[in-house]
């Protein structure tokens, strides 16, 4: 059992992940915060991509044993038609925190996004599941001493009443995202056409980042048909697929102080909604 004094240095280390303007105090008044804050704050915490930062060495480690299995309980829970990659992506990249997008380990994330759409569908309750944590954690008290972990289930529960998606059931022996091939009609652009990308409120969830939006490319690639990330990820199923490119740009139009080559380019993928002809 904790005490005073460790509950006092616990909240300490919670004010300190504090993320908000300096000139701005907590919970603004709406005449204080104005459209490029308001922005800032509702940008998926993932889109990342061209924010100031500090280098980072990249170094290669192998996966621990709970990285491998939190994997391997993402790829069981879509198999059974639970949820969709898309929906563990928003899950586990977008509705969190900033501090705990930047400050959890990446399968971390992944393990939280687990109980979240565990407990969301109402799989399991959340006292259920925080007893449950409780009870692990006692067992292993003192760590584990060279055991190896065991999953010790209570009881084995009927799944046959289960809401699943119906993806899983479209996509058995195609893949996605061949199981939408033919549904999005003739594509829009075709390779080699300039393009712009547009600048659409971002609300929520999206893959198409901020660092292009507003930028003219060329279409490198017609991909392939899916629904937009955007309507995929709540699982909409009369969501309409529409064809993804593969789009081309310089580097210099993207990055205002680029100091490389001018044949320098990058390439991301976007669907048709986000893109117009470029006049």
């Amino acid at each position: 059992m904790s005490n005073a004094a460790e509950r006092a240095t616990q909240l300490e280390l919670v004010a300190r992940l504090k993320s908000s303007y300096p000139e701005l105090p907590d919970a603004p008044t709406p005449d204080m915060l104005d459209h490029a804050r308001f922005v800032a704050y509702m940008k998926p915490v993932h889109d990342v991509g061209g924010e100031p930062d500090a280098p980072m060495k990249y170094e290669n480690k192998d996966y621990e044993y709970w990285e491998h299995m939190t994997y391997v309980i993402c790829e069981v829970l879509a198999w059974r038609g639970i949820w969709l990659s898309e929906e563990r992506r928003r899950i586990g990249n977008v509705d969190v925190q900033r501090a705990v997008y930047l400050g959890f380990p990446y399968y971390g994330r992944w393990l939280l996004s687990v109980a979240r759409v565990l407990v969301e569908k109402h799989h399991i309750g959340l006292t259920e599941l925080s007893e449950r944590m409780a009870e692990v954690k006692e067992r292993y008290a003192g760590g584990l001493a060279g055991r190896t972990l065991t999953a010790s289930p209570k009881f084995e529960g009927d799944g046959s009443a289960v809401r699943r998606n119906s993806h899983i059931v479209h996509a058995q022996g195609k893949g996605d995202p061949q199981v939408y091939a033919g549904k999005a009609g003739e594509p829009k652009f075709k390779v080699g056409d300039p393009v712009v990308v547009r600048e659409l409120p971002v609300l929520f969830y999206t893959r198409t980042p901020e660092y292009v939006r507003g930028a003219t490319g060329e279409i490198a690639a017609v991909a392939y048909e899916s629904p937009a990330a955007e309507d995929e990820t709540w699982d909409i199923p009369d969501a309409k697929p529409e064809w993804f490119y593969v789009v081309s740009f310089q580097m210099s139009e993207l990055w205002d102080d680029f100091r490389g080559p001018e044949t320098d380019s990058l390439r991301t993928e976007i669907p048709e909604r986000w893109l117009l002809a470029a006049r």
